[in-house]
């Protein structure tokens, strides 16, 4: 009774502290919040400060409130129970510690969820969602035998994800305070894990809801959610596990569950690399299950070969996504062909038709891409191989040169840099440049000897696999007269960058491959401003020994006369209503009829 009259009192005491408006002072609040620090007497103090956290109440107002919380939950949270315990103990009316506790619990709850709201909403003011989020961290890592609260954790990167406005100013917060710590990142991929598996679950059965009934927005909703958990996977560091380095934890156990410190350093080390990686894979395998947009699936393409594969436990595991990407075409199998090199050179990926699927991607599409300029440095990479057979290096050649004629300048010049690289690598398609009949060989000298059509050549640029495209054929094989056009090509970089190919290439002695990274990231700008800083030697004048009275000669245009002729001799006699002839000085001059109306009776007007 003694407890349940004081708080009587206090609330009494409380709405008498408020405004005429129903509106609390700063003074108020620091007095509510002194008070509810001094003693139980006033713990209903605690929720009129609750109220004040809200993104709409004043700043100073909410800050003050948000501060006198958080002194008074801090001391307390050890003793605070769990929320199934705590839902035990408030059935159990005759114990009032139990209703106490159970009471705490609920305060605390609130606490944590309008922490959450002041750290998520776009209506908080940054000072105060810089301070919601420390208090908010505070509380994860003061758990009960220091222990990181994960579950408080959880509620809030589930509330980052699921908020329909922009969370990049939380993330960047969140990036540049926590993210450091590893048992923080640890537990961000153990919640993205569970999000994006519980995501994938709802957006399954809405994907059927919405075949059934129609679409609802949902689909709209999901992808929101996607470029959320993206975004927080983006500003989560990259972590070198290859160098020698010390954890720095944000709570006082760090991954350990039971609170369980390992004496040794290296196996403790060994240890949480190998659980960070472990949690790393599942976080980003689970995203990856999830029907990415268009801009989130090129994203990752983009930056997988950097920053997933190399700190996964078992990066064959991603052999399914990138043959899928792969196996799209366009751009999207470019942006997907980073990934699958490195799984094949370096994790034994083994794809049977690779090289088809890298042959149907040149297109003069490429050469405009984004990322045109990692793709043709791998595509150069992966002709490099001397294993490679003569059909293919030939088709790749052919099909390139075939390029050359439609795509713009600076495409024109990677290409000639590639098939330079070709020609050198592989001898045996030298006979693209020059094709030479064995005197010896009787069938060679009976189809060389026939005549052939004029213009044709049996390479077959529309045909998808490179070993029927007719390359390479024992008779009568192809040639590179496309290279041979871009002599006369209107740009003058092209058309002196072809002069690379006139050396014998096969002696690799004296020639050297060309860096395609110089020519990889070139454009029309680049092109041009390469032009314009040439230095020029010689510069064409036009040079007369007569200054020119007209711009084409007489002898150009038979029968017609250019020269400079006076009109000032011309006299012309307009009468009224009259029409009469206009007569130059010199007979060659045609003569004009022209009918002049006055506009008055008797006025004569004298022309000349």
């Amino acid at each position: 009774m003694a407890k349940s009259s004081s708080a009587t009192a206090t609330a009494s005491a409380t709405k008498k502290r408020r405004s005429r408006d129903g509106t609390l002072t700063l003074d108020e609040v620091k007095t509510l919040g002194c008070e509810l620090l001094s003693s139980r007497a006033h713990l209903n103090h605690a929720p009129a400060l609750l109220k004040l956290l809200s993104p709409s109440a004043p700043l100073d107002l909410a800050l003050e409130a948000l501060i006198s919380l958080q002194s008074f939950f801090v001391p307390l949270i050890p003793s605070i129970p769990s929320s199934s315990a705590a839902a035990t103990a408030g059935d159990a009316d005759s114990d009032p510690e139990l209703v106490f506790v159970a009471w705490l619990r609920q305060r605390f709850d609130e606490l944590v969820a309008a922490l959450i709201e002041l750290s998520v909403s776009p209506h908080s003011d940054d000072a105060i969602r810089d301070v919601a989020l420390d208090a908010l961290m505070d509380f994860v890592k003061l758990g009960k035998d220091g222990k990181f609260q994960s579950a408080i954790y959880h509620k809030f990167l589930h509330a980052v994800v699921h908020s329909a406005d922009s969370v990049d100013p939380l993330l960047e917060l969140l990036g540049s305070k926590y993210f450091k710590y590893t048992d923080v990142c640890y537990f961000t991929y153990t919640s993205v894990d569970k999000i994006a598996n519980s995501l994938s679950s709802k957006a399954t059965d809405s994907g059927k809801d919405a075949v059934q009934n129609g679409s609802d927005g949902s689909e709209n909703k999901c992808a929101i959610f996607i470029h959320n958990i993206y975004n927080l996977l983006a500003h989560v560091p990259v972590m070198d596990y290859q160098k020698e380095s010390t954890f720095e934890m944000w709570s006082a156990v760090g991954l350990s569950s039971k609170g369980e410190k390992d004496s040794s350093k290296d196996s403790s080390t060994t240890y949480i690399k190998k659980k960070l990686k472990l949690k790393f894979t599942k976080a980003w395998l689970s995203f990856l299950k999830l029907p990415l947009p268009l801009d989130v699936y090129k994203e990752v393409l983009a930056s997988i070969h950097q920053n997933v594969i190399p700190s996964m436990s078992n990066p064959a595991i991603l052999c399914d996504f990138l043959t899928r990407s792969y196996d799209i075409g366009g751009v999207i199998s470019v942006m997907a062909l980073s990934g699958l090199f490195i799984l094949m050179t370096q994790h034994g990926l083994e794809y049977p038709k690779f090289y088809e699927k890298l042959y149907a991607l040149l297109t003069p599409a490429v050469f405009m891409a984004k990322h045109r300029s990692v793709f043709l440095q791998l595509l150069d990479t992966c002709l490099k191989s001397s294993y490679l057979p003569a059909y293919l290096a030939a088709a790749f050649a052919k099909r390139l040169s075939r390029l050359a004629l439609s795509v713009p300048p600076a495409g024109a010049l990677i290409i000639i840099a590639l098939i330079h690289n070709l020609l050198r690598r592989h001898p045996s398609i030298n006979f693209l440049v020059h094709w030479e009949v064995d005197e010896n060989d009787a069938n060679a000298t009976v189809e060389a000897s026939r005549p052939k059509q004029i213009g044709a050549d049996p390479f077959n640029n529309d045909e998808a696999d490179p070993a029927k495209s007719g390359a390479m054929r024992d008779s009568c094989g192809s040639s590179l007269w496309e290279i041979d056009t871009l002599r006369h090509h209107y740009s003058p970089a092209v058309s002196r960058f072809v002069a690379s190919l006139e050396e014998d290439l096969t002696v690799r002695a004296k020639t050297t491959e060309m860096k395609i990274t110089d020519f990889s990231s070139g454009s029309y700008a680049t092109v041009f401003r390469d032009e314009v800083r040439r230095r020029i030697k010689q510069v064409p004048l036009a040079f007369y020994r007569t200054t020119p009275t007209s711009l084409f000669q007489g002898s150009d245009f038979p029968g017609w006369t250019f020269g400079y002729q006076s009109n000032s001799t011309v006299d012309t006699i307009v009468e009224v209503n009259e029409t009469i002839e206009a007569v130059g000085a010199s007979d060659s001059t045609p003569s004009k009829r022209l009918r002049v109306e006055a506009l008055e009776g008797d006025s004569v007007i004298s022309k000349y």
